[in-house]
């Protein structure tokens, strides 16, 4: 599920409780959570709904002026089942303590290079230390560039640099990504 970092803000300072939307198939579940760029958020109920139930404090609950706003809105988007989805701002991403934790030991290395192995089964072998490598010498590049560096689309490209993120090797930049101080440390243990 999407959000725009100004209702991202909005949700974690409170002000914003709800989230309406319209699919073809939820990607969220009650009671999970959702990793976005300001935080965690937790997501309560999901109430399948219709737009004439949706009262104006629910719609200014949701960061919308009034009913009628929520209703232009509606109109713009796409045709699917509409829910109602309370949220809450549940804390700090945990990948940024992760991202700055660079004093880890042998047996610690081992588990990550394990896990990296884990991601490079299959038909890309060795792709996750390329990808580190790569990286590291053109940090803020666009994906496709870097995609296209190792020969792959960026479709398939994304999501696996999401996996190094996971592990707090990588962060995202509004351009590109680079390595961040554990994903660093690493790459320069695991590249001598």
């Amino acid at each position: 599920m999407l959000i725009k970092r100004e209702i991202l803000e909005r949700i974690k300072c409170g002000e914003i409780k709800l989230q309406f939307r319209r699919w073809r198939r939820r990607t969220i579940r009650p009671g999970g959570t959702l990793k976005t760029a300001v935080g965690m958020l937790q997501i309560g109920a999901i109430t399948p709904t219709s737009a004439d139930l949706v009262t104006d404090a629910d719609a200014r609950d949701a960061g919308f002026a009034d009913r009628a706003d929520f209703l232009r809105w509606l109109d713009m988007m796409k045709p699917g089942e509409l829910d109602r989805i309370e949220v809450s701002y549940l804390g700090e991403d945990p990948r940024i303590a992760l991202r700055m934790d660079t004093n880890f030991d042998n047996a610690a290395l081992a588990q990550i290079s394990h896990a990296l192995d884990k991601i490079d089964s299959g038909a890309y072998p060795g792709w996750s230390r390329d990808v580190l490598a790569l990286i590291a010498e053109r940090p803020g590049e666009r994906a496709e560039a870097l995609a296209e560096a190792v020969a792959m689309e960026k479709a398939a490209f994304k999501p696996r640099v999401r996996l190094l993120k996971e592990l707090g090797l990588t962060e995202s930049l509004d351009t590109g990504y680079r390595l961040s101080p554990r994903g660093q440390a690493v790459f320069d243990r695991i590249a001598k």
